[in-house]
């Protein structure tokens, strides 16, 4: 019998602002600049990314574009996204 099984999606399991503050933090000390991106994007997903875009000041589109693969989103906008998740950028 094959075993079935079916993609997992973080975002699914980040219910909370607490929860996404925890997932960013531990991307934050243990990944790269990409997996912080990816994990932006991942984080906005599970808060909304209409919510989000709105709180930053662009398109979904925009949005999604700055966290895709081959984005390259500037300071400002991450430090906006980040805000828009409820979270701030701290320098320990």
């Amino acid at each position: 019998m094959a075993i079935k099984t079916s993609p997992l999606h973080i975002e699914d399991y980040l219910k909370t602002d607490e929860d996404i503050k925890e997932f960013l933090q531990e991307l934050s000390n243990t990944g790269t600049y990409s997996d912080f991106i990816h994990g932006l994007s991942t984080a906005s997903k599970a808060k909304g990314m209409t919510e989000v875009a709105q709180q930053v000041g662009v398109t979904c589109a925009g949005l999604n574009k700055s966290l895709s693969e081959d984005g390259n989103p500037e300071f400002e906008t991450i430090n906006k996204i980040v805000k828009a998740l409820g979270c701030r950028l701290v320098i320990v």
